[in-house]
C-alpha cells in the first residue's frame, strides 16, 4: 500500500468489540511479566542498598546508594526517549525484544560491579532497558485491549510490578542472610536472578502480535486485518468469525491516510500546541507520582536501618507487606476507573495518597512509629498510591494520537522522571545521611503537597476516557481533513 493512500479500516472497532478471552489473558501475562521483572529489579536494588554500604561489599556511602538509584532512573529516561521513538517508527513488537535484551545485559553486569562507578554505569544500562519498555508495553496494552476494560487492565498490568517487588523482597531474605550465602556473594546472586528471569519474558513475547492499529497507520492494513481475523477465529470459531465480518455495518470505520513515519515537527505541534492542556496534565501526573514513589521506595531500606535499627538482612521482610499493598491497589480499585470514571478516581487516589503521606510523616517526626507501624502506614498509603501512579501511565498512553503514542509516553515518563524522580533518591539519601527526622519530614510533606496539586489538576482538566475508543479520545493525526 502506498504512503498517503486514504483508507477506511474496521480494525480498531473490531478490536474494541471483542469479548474477553484467553487470548487477552495471554497478552496480560506476557506484558505483565515485564513489570514483574522491573519490580524485582528495583526491589533487589533497594534492598541491597544498605548491604552495599558494608566494607565487604562495595563500601558505598548513603549518598552513593541514592546516587546509584539516580543513575538507574537517568538511564531509564534516556532509554524511554530512544526506544519510545523507535516504538512509533518501527513497531511495538520489534522494540519488545530490543529493550528486554538491554535490560538483561545491564542487570547481569550489575552482578559483577567492583566499585561505585561501575555499579552506577551498569544500573544506568539496566534502567535504559526498563525505560524503553514503558513506551512499547503501554502502547500495546491500549491498542490491543477492548475499550470497555482498558483502564482496569492497564492498571493491573502496571501494578504487577509489585508482584516482582514481593518476589525480590522474599529472595533477599535468603540471599542477604549470611547464614546461607556470604555477604560479598549474596547481593551479586540477587542481580543474577533478574537476568535469569528475563529469559522467560523473551519466551512469552513471541506470542504477542504487532499492534494492528500500528500496522493500519503504516500502510499494512491487510496484515492488520489478518491478525484481527485470526484472533476472532480463536474467540468465536470459524463460523462466528464469518458472521461477525458480515456485521461490519454495526461498526464505525476509522478513516486515515497511511504513512511510514511521523515528522518531528508534527510530533512537536501535536504535543505542544494541539494537545497542550493534555500535555500539561500528563507532565503533572507523571512528575508528581515519580517524586512520590522514588523518594520513598529507593530509600526504603535506609530509613528502616538508620531510624529503626532494622538489620540489612531483614529489610526484605518489611518490603513484603509494602509490595502486597501496591499489588492489591490496582487489582481492587482498577475496575472503578472504568465504571466511576477516570477523572473521579484519579483525583481521589492522588489526593488521598498525599493526605495519608502527610499524616504518616507527622507521626514519624513525632516519634510515634515503630518499624512495624511505619511499614503498615506505608502499605496503606501505597495501596492507594499504586493505583494513582498506574493511572498516570494509563492517562498519557490514551489521550494522545496513535501515531505518537509511544513517543508521548516516553516524553512524559522522561520529563516526569527527570523533574520528579531522578533527584529524589539522591535528595532523600542525603536527608537520611544527616540523621535528621525533621529534614525527612519536610521531604515527605513536599511529596504530599505535589500529589494533592496533581489531584487538583486532574479535577480541572482531566479527560473522561473511560470505555471510549482510542480514536474517539484523540483522533489519529492521519485522519485530519478526512
Amino acid at each position: 500500500m502506498a504512503d498517503g493512500e486514504t483508507i477506511e479500516s474496521y480494525v480498531p472497532a473490531r478490536l474494541d468489540r471483542m469479548p474477553w478471552s484467553s487470548w487477552h489473558w495471554l497478552i496480560v501475562l506476557s506484558l505483565g511479566a515485564t513489570w514483574i521483572l522491573d519490580g524485582l529489579e528495583v526491589t533487589l536494588a533497594g534492598a541491597v542498598g544498605g548491604i552495599l554500604t558494608r566494607r565487604e561489599t562495595l563500601g558505598l556511602t548513603d549518598t552513593e546508594v541514592g546516587a546509584s538509584a539516580t543513575c538507574y532512573l537517568a538511564g531509564a529516561v534516556l532509554g524511554a526517549l530512544l526506544f519510545g521513538y523507535g516504538t512509533d517508527r518501527f513497531g511495538r513488537k520489534k522494540l519488545f525484544f530490543i529493550t528486554v535484551a538491554v535490560y538483561l545485559i545491564g542487570t547481569a553486569l550489575s552482578a559483577f560491579s567492583w566499585n561505585f562507578w561501575s555499579y552506577a554505569f551498569f544500573r544506568a544500562i539496566t534502567g535504559a532497558g526498563i525505560g524503553g519498555e514503558y513506551a512499547a508495553i503501554n502502547s500495546a496494552i491500549d491498542e490491543l485491549i477492548p475499550a470497555r476494560v482498558r483502564g482496569r487492565v492497564d492498571l493491573i498490568i502496571n501494578g504487577s510490578y509489585w508482584i516482582g517487588a514481593a518476589m525480590g523482597a522474599a529472595a533477599t531474605l535468603v540471599l542477604l542472610d549470611p547464614r546461607y550465602l556470604p555477604m560479598w556473594l549474596g547481593w551479586r546472586f540477587a542481580f543474577g536472578i533478574g537476568a535469569t528471569l528475563g529469559l522467560i519474558v523473551i519466551f512469552f513475547r513471541r506470542w504477542i502480535p504487532e499492534s494492528p492499529r500500528w500496522l493500519m497507520i503504516h500502510g499494512r492494513n491487510h496484515q492488520a486485518e489478518e491478525i484481527v481475523a485470526d484472533v476472532e477465529r480463536k474467540i468465536y470459531g470459524a463460523r462466528g468469525s464469518a458472521a461477525g465480518e458480515r456485521r461490519y455495518g454495526e461498526l464505525f470505520p476509522t478513516r486515515i491516510r497511511t504513512r511510514t513515519y511521523t515528522p518531528w515537527r508534527e510530533i512537536w505541534n501535536a504535543i505542544v500546541h494541539d494537545h497542550r492542556r493534555r500535555s500539561f496534565l500528563g507532565f503533572v501526573l507523571m512528575s508528581t507520582q515519580a517524586f512520590f514513589y522514588n523518594a520513598i521506595f529507593f530509600t526504603y531500606a535506609l530509613v528502616l536501618m538508620r531510624f529503626y535499627g532494622v538489620p540489612g538482612k531483614d529489610v526484605g521482610g518489611y518490603l513484603l507487606p509494602f509490595a502486597l499493598g501496591n499489588v492489591l491497589g490496582p487489582l481492587l480499585l482498577g475496575h472503578l476507573f472504568d465504571t466511576i470514571g477516570r477523572k473521579q478516581m484519579i483525583t481521589l487516589t492522588y489526593a488521598l495518597a498525599g493526605i495519608l503521606l502527610a499524616v504518616t510523616g507527622w507521626l514519624f517526626h513525632a516519634g510515634l512509629l515503630t518499624a512495624q507501624t511505619q511499614t503498615l502506614a506505608w502499605t496503606i498509603i501505597f495501596f492507594v498510591a499504586s493505583a494513582a501512579a498506574s493511572s498516570a501511565y494509563l492517562t498519557v498512553s490514551e489521550i494522545f494520537p496513535l501515531e505518537i503514542r509511544g513517543m508521548a509516553i516516553a516524553i512524559f515518563f522522561a520529563l516526569g522522571t527527570l523533574v520528579g524522580g531522578v533527584g529524589a533518591p539522591l535528595l532523600f539519601g542525603w536527608m537520611i545521611g544527616t540523621g535528621s527526622s525533621t529534614a525527612l519530614f519536610v521531604g515527605y510533606l513536599v511529596a504530599a503537597v505535589l500529589m494533592i496539586f496533581a489531584a487538583a489538576m486532574e479535577a480541572w482538566i482531566g479527560v473522561a476516557a473511560e470505555r471510549r475508543p482510542l480514536e474517539h479520545i484523540a483522533a489519529p493525526l492521519s485522519s485530519k481533513g478526512l
